[in-house]
């Protein structure tokens, strides 16, 4: 019987310095838990020429990634109606970090670029850039930014 004793009295001095003390350490460093360590990413487009086919979303999370002329290399992929001349398309549970987004107005819903003798003949878009050229070929360092938490873009949308 004393070792049953013994026991029950260990086991509630367990439970008692237990409950005196949070279950983790409330230091402001520790690691947060996955859910909050996720990033929304909602990007916009205006100023479509017309409401053709739909608006193709292709986010990229590394370097040497884009341009990506048939949608190979990208991280996540979304296509959005158009309405009112704009689309809208938002990238859910990112780990927090570095992105570009290439978007195409593809006017014939076929999932790549169409184009004429050598240009595009669809509307392409890129973070960062306002227009797109020999001398201003779209790259990930100057296409990508940082995403935390939850954040918005507005991508131009360049017709050739």
């Amino acid at each position: 019987m004393d070792m049953i004793a013994t026991t029950v009295t260990a086991l509630a001095l367990c439970m008692a310095a237990t409950l005196s003390r949070p279950p983790f350490p409330l230091d402001p460093a520790s690691p947060v838990t996955p859910a909050e360590r996720t990033a929304t990413l909602t990007v916009e487009v205006e100023h479509l020429r017309n409401a053709k086919g739909r608006v193709q979303f292709a986010l990229y999370d590394r370097d040497g990634t884009i341009p990506d002329e048939h949608f190979q290399h990208w991280y996540k992929l979304g296509t959005a109606p158009i309405t009112d001349g704009k689309a809208t398309y938002t990238f859910t549970n990112l780990p927090p970090g570095r992105y570009a987004v290439n978007i195409l107005h593809d006017e014939d819903a076929n999932g790549k670029i169409d184009k004429g003798l050598i240009l595009p003949k669809e509307g392409i878009g890129f973070s960062n850039y306002t227009s797109v050229g020999p001398m201003n070929r779209p790259n990930f360092k100057k296409a990508s930014f940082a995403v935390e938490g939850e954040m918005r873009v507005l991508v131009k949308m360049i017709y050739l």
